[in-house]
């Protein structure tokens, strides 16, 4: 249904056909009207598995689905960044039905789970790390890097805007046999609808490696007569990387999230985190910042980018307990 209302392109089939395979298959794989997946993940024991584990599969199942449009319908030029239409747009999509159906507030499990492992395997690279529009069929960051990149995308630009320029996309390239399109095709409907305020985030996220270096390196709270005072100070960098890993620093001047969180409940899980007490975006600079808030309710922690929607180079230190 969702991808339906937002690609504006019915699932063309009369059916769907999920197929278990045996568990010596690795991972999953979509075709066009089926998709196969180890029977150990896709038979979820409803009494005994986790809230986690069912959503780790409702996400790779909607990844497979999201095929039946992106590389089914439309799928890219064989050259660099072919994946990223392929790949990329099938993770974003799967992210934005996770984001519809458990809320905003548990993305943070999703994103820093895609963000550990392309910080991880980018320090593996045996060649050369290409920017996300020239990736060469790289999974760290097809899948890994491109599902922060878009989730930063929809943060900045809106998921409506994201939403158009997909659907603009699909009524161009979908069924058509070539020229078939490329990663540049996508990121100029991206531009098209972002308006001139963007354009620099949007050669950030797909022509370039950067890197951001925020943390929260203080945090203080007092009692006051309407609550309770809370005193941050915010770190922050920017950093532009080279295919060999070799940074830059860059000025930083980009609007982030900065929070206060009260303390969680037994509830989640480690990368959970409660809604927050307030969360507006500041503008962060290159240096140190110091940001003040009165809250009613006794806060837990603070945090700068908490739900890591950037490319961070070290994410745990974007949370600070008070």
């Amino acid at each position: 249904d969702f991808y339906e209302k937002y690609f504006n392109i019915k699932y063309p089939l009369p059916i769907l056909d999920m197929i278990a395979i045996p568990d010596f298959a690795s991972g999953a794989m979509e075709n066009w009207g089926a998709i196969t997946y180890r029977e150990s993940a896709l038979l979820v024991d409803e009494k005994h598995s986790s809230v986690s584990n069912k959503q780790w599969v409702a996400l790779v199942v909607a990844h497979e689905l999201a095929h039946q449009w992106w590389a089914h319908q439309a799928i890219g030029a064989r050259m660099q960044g072919m994946t990223v239409i392929v790949e990329t747009l099938a993770q974003y999509s799967a992210l934005m039905v996770m984001e519809k159906e458990y809320g905003p507030e548990m993305m943070r499990r999703f994103l820093k789970y895609e963000l550990d492992i392309y910080l991880q395997s980018r320090g593996g690279e045996l060649i050369e790390e290409l920017p996300l529009m020239y990736s060469e069929n790289q999974p760290y960051i097809h899948y890994r890097k491109g599902s922060v990149v878009m989730y930063a995308l929809k943060d900045a630009i809106g998921e409506a805007a994201v939403n158009q320029a997909l659907r603009n996309f699909l009524a161009k390239f979908a069924f058509k046999s070539g020229p078939f399109p490329t990663a540049g095709d996508l990121v100029a409907e991206f531009r098209a609808v972002a308006g001139d305020e963007h354009q620099e985030l949007i050669t950030d996220l797909f022509e370039k490696i950067i890197l951001f270096d925020v943390s929260v390196t203080e945090a203080d709270v007092k009692e006051v007569e309407d609550g309770f005072e809370v005193t941050m100070v915010v770190s922050g960098r920017k950093l532009s990387s080279d295919g060999e890993g070799k940074e830059t620093e860059v000025p930083l001047a980009s609007y982030l999230d900065v929070a206060i969180f009260p303390e969680a409940t037994d509830d989640l899980g480690d990368d959970d985190l409660p809604e927050p007490l307030i969360m507006e975006k500041r503008l962060i600079k290159s240096g140190e910042q110091t940001f003040t808030y009165t809250v009613s309710e006794r806060p837990a922690r603070v945090g700068v980018d908490p739900y890591n929607k950037m490319i961070d180079r070290n994410p745990d230190d974007n949370l600070r307990r008070i």
